[in-house]
């Protein structure tokens, strides 16, 4: 899926241990999965590769925000995202990527490819409400939410009058003083 080689690791020339990787995300990058959900994306992505003998542990973490409408009023609003997630490679007899948290890449190969990983991570780290912050806090203000208070109903206050009150009410009303 990939259009570009920087998310290809290739881990045969790197020594046992760890490696660091650091990755800037933008929408160039969810416009090779065809992904539009974002107006606009700013996310610094962490990756740390431990290479040992017979396997890799890949740690990944990303922070940043993204431009998403919001769902209640629509206008558009910077998100912070952040979250992490790990994944394992082993080496096997056939390439298997069934399992979320397991990547098995046949003997012969020789780079891993992580930018579908990073995709989705960082896509299922958006809360699927997204509200904008001013309406939480109540000082959000369009146009919508303008004429939507100029059309609100006004309540009128029904005052009960003393002429309105069954007779019969106050006579058991006196009952009750008379004592």
């Amino acid at each position: 899926m990939s259009k570009t080689k920087e998310f290809l690791i290739p881990f045969v020339g790197l020594k046992l241990g760890k490696h660091h990787f650091e990755y800037q995300i933008n929408n160039a990058f969810f416009d090779n999965f065809d992904y539009k959900e974002f107006q606009n994306s700013d996310i610094k992505v962490n990756l740390v590769l431990d290479k040992k003998s017979n396997m890799l542990e890949l740690d990944f973490k990303h922070k940043g925000t993204v431009n998403v409408p919001c769902d209640l009023t629509g206008e558009d609003f910077d998100l912070p995202i952040k979250g992490k997630m790990k994944l394992i490679v082993r080496f096997g007899e056939e390439f298997n990527n069934d399992n979320e948290e397991l990547l098995i890449l046949p003997h012969g190969e020789f780079e891993v490819d992580v930018a579908q990983y990073i995709y989705e991570m960082i896509v299922l780290s958006v809360p699927l409400k997204r509200v904008h912050p001013g309406v939480k806090d109540g000082s959000l203000q369009t146009e919508a939410l303008n004429k939507l208070n100029e059309l609100k109903v006004k309540e009128e206050k029904v005052e009960n009058k003393e002429e309105d009150i069954d007779p019969r009410w106050e006579k058991l009303k006196k009952l009750l003083t008379d004592k």
